[in-house]
């Protein structure tokens, strides 16, 4: 029998959890679409890879400026009252594309995709710490890779439908306005539901609580960056996105540049990537039962960096290999680098949380490897922009287990 510290949810959460879990699911299909949406554009558009990077760099910049605002926000409303408020803008930024096709400028999709990306670090501020707190402590990392596992499937299931639609077999191209009408609809109704419902506010146990919730916003600030682990943990976060994102953004132009495939099959090969990116977060899950998280984000990352030198290698098809199985590594280091870094904060979790979400600011590395790709026409030599996140990731990881 489970005793309650090994737990991995508390009974009377357990509706909190499903509910929460849900808006993974939202975010990560919102995120993927960002990753065919980068060639479509170049292709309908005709522009470079260093110009539709500016996808990433709009949507990732809505992380960087309004992560603390969400942060100041969840803290004084609670994190239903977040959720919703991102759901609203999350949704109202999808169904903006209608309009914007009628403009047809880029400029005008850039605007609706700053909208969203607003939105979504409202969801992800709220609910990644709102998970880490619904059981045993001990348990934390292995909960929240559970709920992140739902994102993955978001991820897949946005690069597999969309990508379909959108690079067709026959040669031509579909509406883009199209899934972001649908997926803007079905967040407004989403919102609806959480505006009824009611989530149980968690406050984190800490011996100082009545004393930190007393204190002004620069005092949490100078307490969060006192926190050597939590300033190296958010260093780590910020690494891993730009590896993660820019290799998602750059995944189908690697694959079609190196002629080993159409854009069509491209989509459907980053779509089986994410699938074993989403079992690998159910296995890591599983396997962090038992093996102490620092470790195994250790292991993982060495990992990332082995695949990484084989791309950069320009194997063929081995490099092909070595990029899909990449993901099977990396799935577990977003939510273990985020709850290991929020370990022992007490009461500072929300804003150390609103911090930790503006790590996905990294995705800008993107218009790194586009520079790259386009000034030297090598499109291996990109992926040492992820090599050196990931080395970061494992310095942490090193650090951790040496403790």
């Amino acid at each position: 029998m489970t005793s309650k510290k090994h737990q991995l949810i508390d009974r009377q959460y357990v509706v909190p959890f499903v509910l929460i879990t849900t808006l993974f699911f939202l975010w990560g299909f919102a995120r993927a679409i960002l990753d065919v949406l980068n060639k479509h554009f170049q292709d309908e558009l005709h522009i470079s890879i260093t110009q539709s990077s500016l996808i990433q760099v709009t949507t990732y910049l809505g992380y960087f400026l309004m992560a603390i605002p969400a942060g100041m926000f969840i803290n004084r409303f609670g994190y239903r009252r977040g959720v919703v408020f991102g759901l609203v803008l999350f949704g109202v930024g999808a169904l903006s594309f209608v309009p914007g096709m009628q403009v047809g400028t880029f400029n005008v999709f850039l605007a609706s995709l700053f909208v969203i990306g607003c939105g979504l670090v409202f969801l992800e501020t709220a609910a990644n710490p709102y998970v880490t707190e619904l059981g045993p402590e001990a348990t934390a990392s292995s909960r929240l890779n559970l709920s992140q596992t739902f994102n993955g499937m978001g991820c897949f299931m946005a690069t597999f439908i969309v990508g379909q639609y959108l690079f067709r077999t026959d040669g031509s191209s579909g509406d883009v306005t199209v899934p972001y009408m649908v997926m803007g609809v079905v967040v407004l109704a989403v919102a609806v539901v959480f505006s009824f419902v009611k989530l149980p506010e968690i406050t984190a146990v800490s011996s100082q609580k009545q004393d930190d919730q007393s204190e002004g916003t620069v005092s949490r600030w100078s307490k969060l960056f006192s926190h050597r682990m939590f300033v190296f943990g958010l260093m780590a976060l910020l690494a891993y996105e730009v590896a993660e994102i820019s290799i998602n953004s750059y995944f189908v132009n690697f694959m079609t540049g190196e002629g080993l495939m159409s854009k069509n099959t491209a989509s459907v090969v980053i779509s089986l990537a994410l699938v074993i990116f989403m079992v690998g977060r159910f296995v890591c899950s599983w396997i962090m039962r038992s093996v102490r998280a620092e470790r195994m984000l250790l292991y993982c990352a060495l990992g990332t960096l082995f695949c990484m030198v084989l791309v950069m290698l320009d194997l063929g098809k081995v490099s092909m290999v070595a990029l899909v199985l990449n993901y099977l590594f990396e799935a577990m280091m977003f939510p273990t680098i985020f709850s290991l870094s929020l370990r022992g904060l007490g009461s500072l979790t929300k804003s150390a949380s609103s911090l930790l979400m503006m790590t996905p600011v990294g995705g800008c590395g993107f218009m790194l490897m586009g520079l790259l790709a386009d000034s030297t026409g090598s499109m291996s030599l990109p992926f040492i922009i992820p090599l050196i996140g990931y080395a970061v990731v494992a310095a942490f990881a090193y650090r951790l287990v040496r403790e």
